[in-house]
């Protein structure tokens, strides 16, 4: 059994109900929306939430930061060893993470009115 504190690594088996295959949730999304518990005040929060609240108006949230900023507390942490194993797979979930907010920029963000 993975920890919330425990990195974790494409490496690892992970597992995959038929409704989350269904819809085309891979390792990438689980990896990004797994939940760790922040080192400093205790609470939890996903790399999503951190790049979507914490990181929102940092001008390096979507150019492959190596850090992960608690929305609770404002602490920040490496993402490798925190969220991942190695400098490999941070780089992996730096494009993917940031990929899914660049489109939902270009989708969304550009269209107010």
């Amino acid at each position: 059994m993975v920890s919330y504190n425990t990195p974790v690594s494409y490496n690892t088996p992970m597992s995959f109900t038929p409704e989350e295959l269904a819809v085309g949730i891979d390792a990438d999304l689980k990896v990004a929306a797994r939940r760790f518990l922040c080192p400093k005040c205790g609470r939890e929060f996903s790399l999503f939430q951190s790049r979507a609240v914490a990181c929102k108006a940092c001008p390096k949230a979507n150019q492959r930061c190596p850090n992960v900023r608690c929305p609770h507390c404002d602490s920040e942490f490496p993402i490798n060893g925190f969220v991942v194993q190695s400098k490999e797979e941070a780089r992996r979930m730096n494009d993917y993470s940031d990929g899914v907010f660049n489109n939902w920029q270009n989708a969304y963000g550009n269209n107010r009115r």
